[in-house]
């Protein structure tokens, strides 16, 4: 039973560390050092805390690795249009913030095969965001100065609470214009290069079954998730269409047992989908 519990234990706080950086929400917390930011996350010591870290940082460059295998591939990263020292900035919700995500796959990619060229990533996806609240920092994140921006937002736009019926959390006119806006605003302040990334669908059945879902009153439709893909293929800037290829319902290979969120499989497919998509197409 000592066992089971502590195992229960790691897998809690490890979810918490792929899922949560409050460094992101709260400043202050940037100088805060492992130690303080073990406590914070509920964990004993602090090399715990830094095992189950690089356990995930370990999981995003082996998959990245995996993918290198491909020499066609490995070719495509090659040519990706970012150039040496540039700065890109991924924005988003958890599908972004994660540890195992598509920008964190991607940070390796580049890590592996192009070393040199000093290319800065800068994660600003922070989970549970809507639109509407990405709306709110786009300023702050602009300081970054990024030179590319890759936008996946809309997910948590599309969720509804509590029984029938019930509103989306952000309407798609809300998210509309809150695309919209977002983009104008970063224009304003330099405007980098942009390339908005489709929510992915989802699986129904798994979000349905999932308990902290049912307790929570949570739930998704495809439905709202293809209308914030919609809202997306029709701005001016490249879009990389992750929906087709998930499929629907959002192949179960390709999503945790939430039925929500990419598994590390999913992320693969999408950092792909991001390389073809800025090296040619498919």
């Amino acid at each position: 039973m000592k066992v089971e519990n502590n195992q229960q234990m790691l897998g809690q706080w490890t979810k918490l560390i792929r899922m949560q950086h409050p460094e992101k929400m709260l400043k202050f917390v940037r100088s805060f050092q492992d130690e303080t930011l073990a406590t914070l996350y509920g964990i004993p010591d602090t090399e715990t805390f830094l095992r189950l870290k690089n356990s995930l940082q370990r999981q995003t460059k082996e998959a990245a690795a995996q993918l290198l295998e491909d020499p066609a591939f490995a070719d495509r990263v090659d040519q990706l249009p970012f150039r040496q020292g540039e700065t890109i900035v991924g924005l988003g919700e958890s599908t972004t913030d994660d540890l195992l995500s598509w920008f964190e796959i991607l940070r390796q990619l580049l890590e592996l095969r192009r070393p040199r060229d000093g290319i800065r990533l800068v994660n600003e996806g922070l989970s549970g965001h809507t639109s509407s609240q990405l709306l709110g920092r786009i300023n702050d994140t602009m300081a970054h100065s990024p030179d590319w921006v890759l936008c996946m937002i809309g997910g948590n736009d599309a969720l509804r609470f509590g029984p029938e019926p019930s509103p989306t959390q952000v309407s798609i006119g809300e998210t509309s214009r809150n695309l919209a806006e977002i983009r104008r605003l970063a224009q304003a302040r330099g405007n980098p290069r942009w390339v908005w990334i489709t929510p992915t669908t989802i699986n129904g059945e798994r979000i349905e079954a999932f308990p902290p879902f049912r307790q929570g009153g949570i739930r998704c439709r495809n439905e709202d998730i293809a209308a914030v893909g919609d809202v997306m293929r029709n701005l001016s800037d490249p879009v990389v269409d992750t929906q087709a290829d998930f499929g629907l319902p959002a192949n179960a290979l390709w999503m945790e047992a939430d039925g929500l969120h990419p598994s590390l499989a999913g992320h693969q497919i999408i950092v792909t989908l991001l390389v073809q998509e800025l090296t040619g197409g498919k």
